[in-house]
């Protein structure tokens, strides 16, 4: 190469003067910004990253993030922490994606001024003011008109000064330092390659309390197929208990082709309804209603009603078809077909569903499919629809979720999508990553104390709260867990408690659960006797046995309570009985003092009382140690003074099987006494 060649290059990489700032381990993120994390409407976004740099120079660092809609970035200093971590955090205000990312840069401005303060000696202070004064009328040359005269005026003053006291304050000055510091040169700022992102849900996507029912059993008579209309009727004794979502299973017509009988049976007798998941017959397929429910206007008017109850309904989302689905015969090529000329239909070994074909996902014809099935949500949505409980989603690729749920948040951003997948923990978690609004968990299984504190420590605190929200049942048309099975009405008072506590989502399969339904289809098993997804049943709501009035309670701790009403702030505490379990959850104020303390005490044995002292970390509650505060039982309205840590519990199942207690601290009042609030 010519002399002239290298000295071209070499100019050209001077102008473009190394970055000197690194950018480290920006959190939060999910699988490096691969997938969003997810966030409600008003909640922070803090974002924490190591920056650094070689040298001793500062470092400047600031948060930037934008909602999708917007083209400009926001920006937010962030702040050192210590051994080269930052932090910054950010309000999401919109439904729907935004993206943040971070920026850092050597600050000559700043490193200036770090020096100087150091500086004593009288000639090092004017040498120093000097240079000062440079870097200030670099920063005068972005200002805008008002700062750009100040900013002059000050580095003026710093050339002219020569009194080494009155230079040491002037260089110093806060109210300008502050200034100057809205106008860094970022020139050779180096930022995070990743744009991460978060999406945005409305509310009811943290916290929401779900019921879920068979329509068709509330008919005005035993035998008789209920209605849309007849579950008008219903929408009051739920919206009494504290619900919010109200859920129905499948209500599209249901085959005729091998329909299945009472408890699963292969033969159906002419009057058998079959299971509503075996989607489809003449009458029409997944955007069609079952003729003896009503119609689509009669669904709507539910909804309407629903509302004004404070009840959104969620519909059942099955993607698969009865053998006489229309689909079946006017898209053949969306089925696996076998030698014998037959689809193959549903297996989950040991079950088998002989009244349900799977999709072929893939089938050539994928994309028709695949656009097939994104219209069934956008008709439903156009119906007024705007939670999906979607069943089976691990039975389906995951591509197509990914490509679904963002076409459809796109242009419907407050739908939320619960994801029906128990199944193997990656594929849960991988279907949360895609963007299922909300997941079930294992809770149904997890019942001893280890296995309760251990799951749910994770749940609230693994890295994948960040994009994993739990929804907990204790039961649902195909769960009938061996606890509730043998353990009388105490187990299905702890259960609830412990799923409507630990979890911001959470809901029951009713009124089998209120009612107390324990009966397994045949030893061993955990289907339902005379199980609900096979054949009408008529529930006696009046029962003077019913758990209605208890699952009232809980609800309404719930809804008073907005400790209750997220996960991440769950802490355990000790207990000196293994079937005693304690915890508490806690929310903040505006001066971040935690103004909603709930702790919860659940006996996990259905047959004995129990008792034991329990642990209290009152520092981790914002108390001190000695403190004397009042618990307020939410479930039974009494009220007990507490002293320090360690105070006794004694529970009988019989009565209540736990404590929901709201603590109360002592505040001292102007007259006599002290009051706890």
């Amino acid at each position: 190469m010519s002399g002239s060649g290298k000295t071209e290059r070499r100019k050209a990489a001077a102008a473009k003067a190394p970055v000197r700032a690194v950018i480290e381990a920006v959190m939060p993120a999910v699988d490096g910004g691969r997938f969003p994390i997810k966030r409600v409407l008003g909640e922070e976004v803090v974002v924490e990253a190591d920056c650094f740099a070689d040298g001793h120079d500062e470092l400047a660092c600031l948060l930037l993030y934008r909602n999708d809609s917007d083209a400009a970035w926001e920006s937010v200093p962030m702040i050192a922490l210590g051994n080269d971590r930052w932090r910054a955090a950010f309000t999401v205000e919109r439904i729907g994606v935004y993206r943040y990312t971070v920026t850092a840069w050597v600050d000559a401005f700043l490193s200036w001024r770090h020096d100087f303060a150091r500086r004593v000696d009288a000639e090092d202070l004017l040498v120093a003011a000097q240079l000062g004064a440079a870097l200030i009328d670099g920063v005068a040359s972005r200002a805008k008109a008002g700062a750009k005269r100040r900013l002059a005026a000050w580095a003026k003053r710093l050339r002219r000064e020569q009194d080494p006291a009155a230079l040491a304050t002037l260089g110093l000055d806060e109210d300008l330092f502050s200034l100057a510091k809205e106008y860094p040169d970022r020139s050779f700022a180096a930022t995070h390659p990743v744009e991460l992102s978060v999406r945005v849900d409305r509310d009811r996507a943290r916290y929401s309390t779900w019921y879920e029912l068979f329509p068709r059993s509330f008919g005005p008579a035993t035998g008789a197929h209920g209605t849309f209309k007849d579950c008008g009727a219903v929408l009051p004794y739920v919206a009494a208990m504290g619900f919010d979502v109200l859920y129905f299973p499948p209500i599209h017509p249901i085959g005729r082709g091998r329909r299945k009988g009472p408890n699963n049976s292969l033969i159906a007798s002419a009057g058998d309804v079959g299971s509503p998941w075996a989607i489809g017959a003449l009458e029409g397929g997944h955007t069609a209603v079952h003729p003896a429910l009503g119609t689509l206007a009669d669904f709507r008017e539910l909804i309407k009603l629903a509302g004004e109850h404070g009840l959104e309904v969620a519909l059942d989302i099955a993607f698969q078809c009865a053998p006489d689905h229309p689909w079946v015969k006017e898209h053949p090529e969306w089925f696996r077909w076998r030698p014998d000329g037959t689809v193959q239909y549903a297996e989950n070994p040991p079950k088998k569903y002989q009244d349900i074909y799977p999709f072929n996902f893939d089938c050539g014809e994928w994309q028709d499919l695949w656009n097939a099935l994104e219209d069934v949500f956008l008709f439903w949505i156009g119906e007024g629809v705007r939670i999906f409980r979607v069943d089976n989603p691990h039975t389906k690729p995951f591509a197509f979720w990914e490509w679904l749920i963002a076409r459809v948040c796109r242009d419907y951003p407050d739908v939320i999508f619960l994801a029906e997948a128990f199944t193997r923990p990656k594929i849960m978690h991988r279907l949360a990553k895609l963007g299922f609004s909300q997941s079930y968990t294992y809770f149904t299984w997890r019942n001893t104390k280890h296995e309760l504190t251990e799951y749910f420590t994770e749940l609230a605190h693994d890295p994948s709260r960040e994009y994993f929200r739990p929804n907990c049942w204790p039961n649902t048309p195909d769960i009938l867990n061996e606890y509730l099975q043998v353990g009388g009405r105490p187990a299905f008072m702890a259960r609830v408690v412990l799923a409507a506590t630990l979890s911001a989502n959470y809901g029951i399969y009713g009124p089998a659960f209120e009612l107390m339904e324990h009966i397994p289809r045949e030893p061993g098993s955990e289907e339902y006797r005379d199980s609900e997804k096979y054949q009408l049943r008529h529930w006696d709501l009046s029962r003077t046995d019913s758990l209605a009035d208890f699952i009232g309670r809980i609800n309404r701790a719930r809804r008073d309570n907005s400790a209750l009403q997220q996960d991440w702030s769950l802490r355990f505490f000790a207990v000196d009985n293994e079937q005693l379990i304690c915890y508490a959850k806690t929310s903040a104020g505006l001066d971040s003092v935690f103004d909603n303390i709930v702790v919860v005490v659940v006996n996990l044995d259905p047959w004995h009382t129990q008792s034991g002292w329990v642990d209290i970390d009152l520092s981790a509650l914002g108390m001190e140690k000695d403190s004397t505060y009042q618990m307020h039982d939410l479930l039974t309205d009494a009220r007990y003074l507490w002293h320090g840590r360690r105070n006794f519990v004694q529970l009988d199942p019989a009565r209540t099987p736990a404590h929901v207690l709201r603590l109360r601290r002592r505040v001292k009042s102007e007259h006599a006494f002290d009051y706890f609030a």
